[in-house]
């Protein structure tokens, strides 16, 4: 399955999986919502339910509509290579758990960034320990440190990279490399990159996922997850994830996300531009701790990010020198709007250590690097200086008064 590394075109995006409807000959894939689908015959029904033919059977089993999906998918990732396949979700989290309930089973082992999606590394420490699946958390920066967690019960290394929420960056051809010599898998969750700046398929991971409610979706009204890699292992999810756990994506959602995707690379190329321009502007104020873009020559995976993604994405983290600094940036934001979540077409502002990693232990939190003064901001497309202005106002706003060492 060889993958090419280069950033889908706007073209692909457009056409990619799309075709006239060969009913009517309308040019947009109609949607069905359909819960069930007639038979010809006794003998087609039958051949459906034994997999000799394509026929559709029932809405949780497949849906024309969320197959057009997952063909735009497949293409967006792997670039048209042969053999690779999608399955869609309900959600992101439905496509991680999904993913890992399939390849691991009662006395398998995980290996996990220690800074992660809040609720992926909740199912991770929380939830999978109660079925006897256990996961070794490691600093993610570090490839050695995953070799060096393995043990004989690992099945599996997931990687976050960039990393929510301080964009850490995981080299993917070292981690593939590991886990080459011990014949496991490698699962990459690439929301936070997008296909339009990475592509883990074409550094040897195996699969993929996605939240599509993030940038693949792009406009803030449709949840949806997706995974994405060979076909087998892809059958294999789809018999736990839709036919098992039920996860389906509604059609209509899949309609929604699939207009998304046609103004995926437009939307990415400007989102990515603001954010570099935003983190340019973030490292030159004074009253900015750090600021971590990947982007930036500063950030510590500069030089891995660089050479194994396109761009370097849409998120920005930034820290001051309090939360209620921090909060105050929030609130002083006027373009920019203060949501969770992340990829929309508009700008959003989140603090994670109050919101999307509140799930997590304070103490894991610390060993993440996660301080309480951390902002996240994900590029939409506004206008790139309406943006900056935007945030760097507000933060001048918030820190006129003078700090407690200016004070004594």
């Amino acid at each position: 399955m060889k993958v090419e590394d280069r950033p889908p075109t706007s073209t692909l995006c457009v056409h990619g999986g799309d075709r006239p409807d060969p009913a009517t000959g309308a040019v947009e894939p109609p949607l069905h919502l359909a819960s069930a689908f007639a038979f010809d015959d006794a003998e087609q029904a039958a051949g459906a339910f034994r997999g000799e033919n394509e026929h559709f059977i029932y809405g949780r089993w497949g849906n024309p509509t969320v197959d057009a999906l997952e063909e735009k998918l497949a293409m967006l990732e792997g670039s048209g290579a042969p053999g690779v396949a999608a399955c869609a979700t309900a959600s992101g989290m439905a496509a991680i758990a999904a993913t890992l309930l399939t390849l691991c089973e009662t006395g398998d082992a995980v290996v996990a960034p220690r800074s992660m999606y809040g609720e992926s590394a909740r199912l991770l420490r929380e939830r999978l320990p109660r079925l006897g699946i256990e996961t070794t958390f490691v600093d993610q920066s570090d490839p050695s440190s995953y070799e060096r967690a393995i043990g004989p019960r690992t099945k599996v290394l997931y990687v976050e990279t960039p990393a929510n929420p301080m964009l850490t960056i995981t080299d993917l051809a070292a981690v593939v490399a590991i886990a080459r010599k011990r014949g496991l898998t490698v699962v990459a969750d690439n929301t936070f990159a997008t296909p339009y700046c990475q592509r883990p398929l074409s550094h040897g991971v195996d699969l993929v996922v996605h939240s599509m409610t993030k940038a693949i979706g792009g406009h803030g009204d449709a949840i949806g997850g997706a995974v994405i890699g060979d076909s087998a292992r892809i059958r294999a999810i789809k018999e736990t994830a839709i036919k098992t756990f039920g996860g389906v994506l509604a059609p209509f959602n899949a309609l929604l996300i699939s207009r998304g995707v046609r103004t995926f690379a437009l939307r990415a190329r400007q989102s990515c531009a603001t954010a570099l321009a935003l983190a340019q502007a973030l490292e030159r104020h004074p009253r900015v701790r750090r600021v971590f873009y990947p982007g930036l020559p500063s950030h510590p995976g500069h030089a891995v990010a660089a050479r194994q993604m396109s761009s370097f994405g849409a998120l920005v983290a930034f820290e001051v020198e309090s939360l209620a600094v921090g909060r105050a940036v929030l609130e002083g934001c006027r373009v920019v709007t203060h949501a969770v979540s992340l990829g929309d077409v508009r700008s959003l502002v989140t603090h994670p250590a109050s919101t999307t990693h509140a799930s997590m232990p304070a103490e894991a939190r610390v060993a993440a690097g996660i301080a309480d003064g951390l902002l996240r901001v994900s590029c939409g497309i506004e206008e790139t200086e309406d943006v900056v202005a935007d945030v760097v106002g507000a933060l001048d706003q918030a820190t006129s008064a003078p700090s407690p060492r200016e004070a004594r």
